[in-house]
């Protein structure tokens, strides 16, 4: 069968239709790994920081801790995105490569799997088939991939991609309330502004991904505050009885 495997890599080429338009979605693989990494960076140095203050300890200590809370999240975010989409990639693959040999083994019937699949979608039976037939011929396993997997060019794993997007943007966030317990003077004025910056982030991440701003902003400093406040509370109870 024409197309039907092939052992160069990449496994499969996935074909994308070209067309001015960009679509939200196009974003997918770097922009939830930069919403996760800023609003950790946000979220996580600012409580550290407010709590190491409430506890009374002097401004050198707070900025101390903040600076390492920023370097440790940030290598472990890159970390646990390329842990975690890597094993995307994996799973990935070894569907593709189960794919492959049963397409060497029985294409038949994967044509005739793939002309179902048409079917379904509601294309009527000569027409599915002769679609299948030329998808086939074009490549088999980009079609089986693309419409039996559902694997896409949008939405395929990409681990450095997100392991770099993730640290980048967790920096980005941490330094935000570092600079600020460096300059503010007190725990409760740098807890204000970090739910300020939460909320800038979230409407403009919303932004980006075609939602809405005020919405985006709302959950995002919703749960920012609420960590940073427990944060505070622990920081000050630890600090009391030391």
């Amino acid at each position: 069968m024409p197309g039907a495997c092939s052992a160069s890599r990449p496994p499969y080429r996935m074909e994308t239709a070209v067309h001015p338009e960009r679509h939200f979605s196009h974003r997918i693989g770097w922009l939830r790994a930069a919403v996760l990494g800023a609003n950790d960076g946000i979220v996580s140095t600012a409580s550290l920081v407010v709590g190491v203050a409430a506890a009374q300890t002097g401004r050198s200590n707070v900025l101390i801790a903040g600076m390492a809370g920023l370097v440790a999240g940030a290598m472990s975010m890159a970390a646990g995105e390329y842990v975690s989409v890597s094993s995307q990639s994996d799973t990935e693959n070894a569907d593709l490569v189960r794919e492959r040999r049963e397409l060497e083994a029985s294409p038949d019937r994967e044509l005739r799997e793939l002309e179902g699949i048409y079917v379904g979608r509601g294309l009527d039976p000569e027409l599915a088939r002769r679609v299948a037939e030329q998808l086939t011929a074009r490549g088999a396993l980009a079609a089986h991939a693309r419409d039996e997997l559902g694997f896409s060019a949008v939405s395929a794993a990409r681990p450095v991609q997100a392991a770099l997007a993730s640290a980048a943007s967790f920096s980005v966030g941490a330094a935000l309330p570092l600079l600020l317990a460096a300059v503010v003077p007190t725990a409760q004025l740098s807890l204000a502004v970090s739910a300020v910056l939460l909320a800038a982030m979230g409407g403009v991440a919303a932004r980006a991904g075609g939602s809405s701003t005020v919405r985006g902003a709302m959950r995002v400093t919703f749960w920012g505050a609420l960590a940073m406040a427990l944060t505070a509370l622990v920081g000050r109870a630890f600090g009391t009885v030391i």
